[in-house]
């Protein structure tokens, strides 16, 4: 396996730490992150307006990483035509994980969804090595750079020296804040949600129409397991459920839920709590929206898509019945984009609500409007075009 595929152990996890590299015959010394838990390159060359693309795609290809010292607009050029070289040599025919190639050679979705997967891990590891160096208080000293220092200040917190990112991740911390600013539309709230960096942006509406439009049971008191940005237990409050208590464990996803209950003017109905699925008691109703795809998250970024052997939804199943009032209801929602890809059936989750003790009272469904599930030219269109999202309403047997 070449270095450029190659996936470091402790990827997954944020890297940070010393780095350094040569540059005019002297040695730089800054620090390394890589919120996608990418280690740090060994090798690095300098790269500015001069370099060409194809010189840049060699160098990737090769592992070494460029730190880009052009202008700032030229950099985001180069990464744009970085990317274009990256998806034309996976489009070749020679290429076993290429899109045609998981079109016309793996037929089967399982299969395809693991080679995408592995697509994906390769293009986000080559544009990863386009690198720029911000200063002690977050300033990116380039040529035509906007003002990144609220923006990183959001995303990483203080800093005492110079740091080494990603171009690419650097594009996306920008616009996370972006969307921190205008906020994303919740027509649900007459509102919107202002997410923040690592947390998951609550873009795909339709599963926020299922929580605002299914019957609410009787009682004043509702737990949101795994909060995120809080827009759940926004829209259980604005229906007028007394206590919302919204838990979560990702420091990022407590302060953004916080930010925006205070923001919304729900801060006397909702409560942001840090735990592990459940608060302590019991709810009258109990909500959780887990990631929807039963497989590895193979970078810190991943965690709000993938949930590994399907830990979070299994472990609100196995514990609703017991934070349930006599007369609670739990909603889970999820897609069935798992069972279309053959990563669980749907044998498996009735399985696994009857061996909770919970019953099915009710489904309701929908189908997602986002653009990728009309895209015929995504490997994954025949799963994602057919995809349904659901709200389950359970009960204690």
């Amino acid at each position: 396996m070449s270095s450029t595929t190659r996936q470091p152990e402790n990827l997954g996890q944020v890297q940070h730490g010393p780095f350094s590299w040569t540059e005019n015959a002297e040695r730089h010394v800054a620090q390394w992150h890589s919120e996608g838990g990418w280690p740090a390159p060994t090798r690095v060359v300098v790269g500015d307006d001069t370099m060409t693309a194809d010189a840049a795609y060699r160098l990737v290809r090769a592992g070494t990483a460029v730190m880009w010292r052009g202008d700032f607009h030229n950099g985001r050029q180069l990464l744009s035509a970085l990317g274009r070289r990256i998806d034309s040599r996976a489009a070749g025919g020679g290429s076993r994980s290429g899109k045609r190639g998981i079109r016309g050679a793996h037929p089967d979705l399982t299969a395809a969804f693991h080679r995408h997967r592995s697509d994906a891990f390769t293009r986000a590891q080559l544009l990863g090595m386009l690198l720029v160096q911000l200063d002690a208080d977050y300033t990116l000293s380039l040529r035509r750079a906007p003002d990144t220092r609220l923006a990183c200040t959001e995303a990483y917190g203080s800093i005492t020296e110079p740091t080494v990112v990603s171009l690419r991740e650097l594009v996306g911390v920008l616009g996370a804040h972006q969307w921190r600013v205008n906020g994303v539309p919740v027509p649900e709230l007459h509102d919107s949600i202002r997410p923040h960096y690592g947390v998951f942006s609550p873009i795909r509406g339709e599963y926020l129409s299922l929580v605002a439009d299914a019957p609410l049971p009787p009682g004043g008191v509702a737990f949101d397991i795994g909060t995120g940005t809080g827009v759940l237990a926004a829209i259980l409050a604005r229906r007028g459920i007394r206590h919302v208590v919204a838990t979560d464990l990702d420091p990022r996803a407590l302060a953004c839920a916080g930010e925006n209950i205070q923001r919304l003017g729900l801060a006397g109905s909702v409560e942001i709590v840090e735990a592990n699925l459940f608060p302590a008691g019991r709810a009258n109703l109990v909500v959780c929206n887990p990631p929807w795809i039963p497989a590895e998250a193979r970078a810190s970024t991943d965690h709000a898509v993938y949930d590994p052997d399907s830990r979070m939804l299994r472990g609100f199943l196995d514990g609703l019945a017991d934070h349930l009032e006599p007369d609670g209801e739990g909603w889970l929602i999820i897609s069935d984009i798992a069972e279309r890809l053959g990563l669980r059936s749907r044998g498996e989750l009735l399985d696994w609500i009857e061996a909770a003790g919970l019953t099915v009272t009710a489904r309701l469904d929908t189908r997602p409007t986002h653009s990728r599930a009309s895209d015929k030219n995504d490997p994954l269109h025949a799963a994602r075009s057919a995809e349904i999202t659901s709200l389950w309403r359970l009960r204690a047997a």
